[in-house]
């Protein structure tokens, strides 16, 4: 009888410990853009015909070494990216091009029939450009000689061309884009150690578990921790929610965390075996995802603080 009780009460146990544990944010790859970058060399070369509303039929050419911004950013899906401009006098200029939806931008490949958001339909590739005039409409081409990816989208190098006409107008504007970017920074790695002792406060209930983790560049890190234990007659159980720290290469940064049993709280943890469970992520700076930290169920000892 004694066993079928403490099976329940196991069972129930690790049903509320799990519910806990949800509210932690589950780690997957996001969707979006990856983070800009400035361009080591390159440059961005454009004009327009007399009377070419965005240009005023006037020629630009810019490079990283003349600008005050030349950044570059591609979509973590491959299928589009942008470059955005600052002249030294602040003067803005903004290319953007995008596949076909469900595509990714290919070497060798000229895009035709362009069109630009919102009117855009899913087949049509996207082509946007614009400067202290914007142009809200607009039709042409463009074709990427080169391109080259790092992790998440990142751009390590595209060579493109461009023609835009204006909102039906016969002037078009055409343009150059060349960049090459730094070295992508590695993808996050991140591992957890947990420790197999903890300590237990016979006065307050109150336990101190913890662990490690090591990472090789800095990450936040957020954690969601809980234990139990079964005893004779009852199941004290616990949780600590959202402890967050930043993970810094080097050497393991350790953590811990300190709760009595609320989650039952008409019980109390006592010196003995006790059982660690959770979850974790570490979120990576440089690109837009999540990492998640193994965190298997462990066998801890409850020492008396």
């Amino acid at each position: 009888m004694r066993k079928s009780v403490l099976g329940r009460r196991l069972a129930a146990t690790v049903a509320t410990l799990t519910a806990a544990l949800a509210l932690a944010v589950t780690a997957a790859p996001l969707t979006g853009t990856a983070q800009a970058a400035e361009a080591v060399t390159g440059s961005l070369s454009f004009s327009g015909d007399p009377g070419e509303y965005v240009t005023g039929g006037q020629s630009y050419s810019y490079t990283p070494d003349t600008t005050q911004m030349f950044d570059v950013q591609g979509a973590t899906d491959e299928s589009g990216l942008s470059a955005t401009v600052v002249s030294p006098e602040g003067e803005r200029w903004f290319l953007d091009i995008k596949a076909p939806s469900g595509e990714k931008l290919a070497p060798g490949v000229t895009y035709t029939n362009t069109s630009n958001w919102p009117n855009a339909q899913p087949g049509d590739p996207q082509l946007e450009f614009s400067g202290d005039r914007d142009c809200q409409n607009g039709t042409g081409s463009f074709t990427i000689s080169n391109i080259s990816y790092g992790p998440y989208g990142y751009i390590r190098a595209v060579d493109a061309t461009f023609e835009r006409y204006c909102s039906g107008s016969t002037l078009p504007v055409r343009g150059e884009l060349h960049a090459q970017m730094p070295d992508p920074a590695p993808e996050l790695a991140v591992s957890m150690t947990l420790n197999t002792t903890g300590t237990v406060n016979t006065h307050t209930g109150v336990i101190t578990v913890g662990g490690s983790v090591t990472c090789n560049k800095p990450a936040p890190v957020t954690l969601n921790t809980s234990a139990y234990q079964i005893q004779k007659t009852r199941t004290p159980s616990g949780s600590y929610e959202n402890l967050t720290f930043t993970c810094q290469p080097g050497s393991p940064v350790p953590w811990t965390a300190s709760f009595p049993s609320n989650l039952d709280p008409t019980a109390s943890f006592k010196p003995g075996a006790a059982v660690l469970r959770g979850i974790g992520s570490a979120r990576d700076n440089d690109y837009p995802v999540t990492v998640n930290l193994p965190f298997p169920d462990t066998n801890i000892t409850l020492v008396k603080s």
